[in-house]
């Protein structure tokens, strides 16, 4: 388990020095650069100072990656392009089972006249405008 991985990367996200840190739980700053390397196994007193210095639960910092709340903010999203007409497309989240994607499509603008099939469902939303999505002979004016 990489408790001081998790650890490092909250307080990363979070705009906190080690030095803040430090100051808050009393802790050395080599002791924590320690932790956050995973170098040291801190107890679980330690660990509950860190995470109230953190404002996180103790648990929070327990959990594995995958188990914890995924969030990427409009500014991290990863974008891409995709088909001939160069369709944006805005990476939102993913999950080993399911990729949520905001695609901008122009006035006009089609997906190509091939059908094309992968793994998995979709689910359509039109925020603004109108869509066509079909799926084999079905098709839906959304």
């Amino acid at each position: 388990m990489n408790i001081g991985s998790n650890i490092r990367a909250i307080r990363k996200r979070k705009n906190l020095t080690i030095a803040q840190i430090c100051e808050e739980t009393g802790l050395s700053q080599g002791f924590m650069s320690q932790v956050e390397t995973n170098k040291t196994s801190p107890s679980i007193a330690t660990l509950e100072g860190i995470a109230k210095a953190l404002r996180v639960p103790l648990a929070y910092l327990l959990l594995h990656q995958e188990e914890r709340m995924n969030v990427v903010r409009k500014g991290e999203r990863k974008i891409t392009t995709s088909g001939s007409e160069k369709l944006r497309v805005e990476h939102l989240s993913s999950t080993k089972n399911m990729k949520m994607r905001l695609v901008e499509l122009p006035p006009g603008a089609s997906t190509g006249d091939a059908p094309h099939a992968h793994e998995g469902e979709e689910i359509h939303v039109v925020v603004k405008g109108e869509s066509a999505p079909s799926k084999g002979r079905m098709q839906l004016n959304l």
